[in-house]
Order: structure tokens, then C-alpha cells, then sequence
């Protein structure tokens, strides 16, 4: 399952890279048109590791992100505002990793035998 999970994280970062690039270039319909599956990726990756914490909120935080900065793009492409939802969605993906980092620093650490 992990192994496949890896899989999806990294089919991911060419996508965001891909839609990011398009930003940069100006490539509004194709910006557009990568920015669905790129979310859609995070969304699925979310869903199939919430049962696992640790995988869960970097997951969420990514999805956050992507949804933040899908938002600034699409308002730059079209000329909508965007700053409130973009900067909610960032404020939300911060959260989401100190809630991780609180998880890391929290969670019971496996004994080691003394053999």
C-alpha cells in the first residue's frame, strides 16, 4: 500500500511542476486544464491516507498548498480576487504541518531491545 502511495506522491510533483510552469509561461488553458488533476491527486492521496497520520497531514498540507497556489494562479490568469482565499488556504496548510510536527514530537517512540 505505502508503495503505492510513494507511486502517487511522486506522479504528483510533475504535474504541480507541469501546471506551475504554465503559470509562468502564460499557458492559461493548459494551466487550467492540468491544475484538475493535479488537485484531484492531492484530494485522492488525502483520502486514501487518512487513517495513517503521519502520511495524513503532510498530504493535507500539500493539498492546501496546491489548492493556495491553483487559486493565485487562476486569479492572476482571469482577473479575480484572490488573495483572501489563497492566503486562507497557505494559513491552512501551515497548520496542517504544525499539527504533524506535534504528532512527530508527541507520538510514543518504539522500544528498542538490549540485546
Amino acid at each position: 500500500m505505502f508503495k503505492h502511495q510513494r507511486l502517487l506522491e511522486n506522479m504528483h510533483i510533475p504535474m504541480w511542476l507541469i501546471k506551475d510552469t504554465c503559470w509562468m509561461l502564460q499557458f492559461k488553458l493548459v494551466g487550467t486544464i492540468v491544475a484538475l488533476p493535479t488537485i484531484s491527486m492531492a484530494i485522492y492521496l488525502v483520502i486514501i491516507t487518512r487513517n495513517f497520520p503521519k502520511r495524513f497531514w503532510p498530504n493535507l498540507a500539500v493539498l492546501f498548498w496546491i489548492g493556495a497556489n491553483t487559486t493565485w494562479m487562476l486569479g492572476e490568469f482571469y482577473k479575480f480576487g484572490f488573495t483572501v482565499p489563497a492566503v486562507t488556504l497557505f494559513f491552512a496548510g501551515i497548520v496542517a504541518i504544525f499539527v504533524y510536527i506535534y504528532i512527530i514530537f508527541t507520538s510514543p517512540k518504539p522500544q528498542q531491545s538490549k540485546d
